[in-house]
């Protein structure tokens, strides 16, 4: 399967969305014994990074296919969407995409490090469903 290119947006903001709330179900699980919190933290960052991405598509606003939810949440910002309060905070769950991931890399995440991404990610994907329902 290849990727799709940084110039070319596949997918609707429904599509993205759809995605966001999958990653966002997975993420609110109750830790099952062999799953790592690391895993459920991957999930949330993934809910925002879907999220977001759902919105710029939703507005015509190019981005990147990155993990970054920074250059995301400024993309954003870039297309004129005011980004309430707070919700910039989701970038801290960048490190969630790429080093938790992997041993060796992080430290062992916490339940309540855990349960704080996942309210990151609820407060992120309950926003753009907002927006996007104001203007699809």
């Amino acid at each position: 399967m290849s990727m799709p290119r940084d110039d070319v947006i596949a997918g609707s903001p429904r599509d993205w969305l759809r995605r966001a709330r999958s990653s966002l179900a997975r993420a609110r699980q109750e830790k099952p014994d062999e799953v790592l919190y690391e895993d459920l933290c991957f999930d949330a960052q993934q809910a925002v990074e879907k999220a977001l991405k759902a919105l710029l598509v939703s507005r015509g606003v190019p981005f990147r296919f990155v993990h970054d939810i920074g250059e995301l949440l400024e993309g954003v910002a870039a297309g004129g969407i005011r980004i309430p309060e707070g919700l910039r905070d989701a970038s801290e769950l960048t490190e969630y995409a790429v080093e938790a991931r992997y041993p060796g890399l992080y430290e062992p995440v916490s339940e309540e490090e855990w349960r704080r991404a996942v309210t990151s990610a609820e407060a992120v994907v309950t926003w753009v469903e907002s927006q996007i329902d104001s203007t699809v």
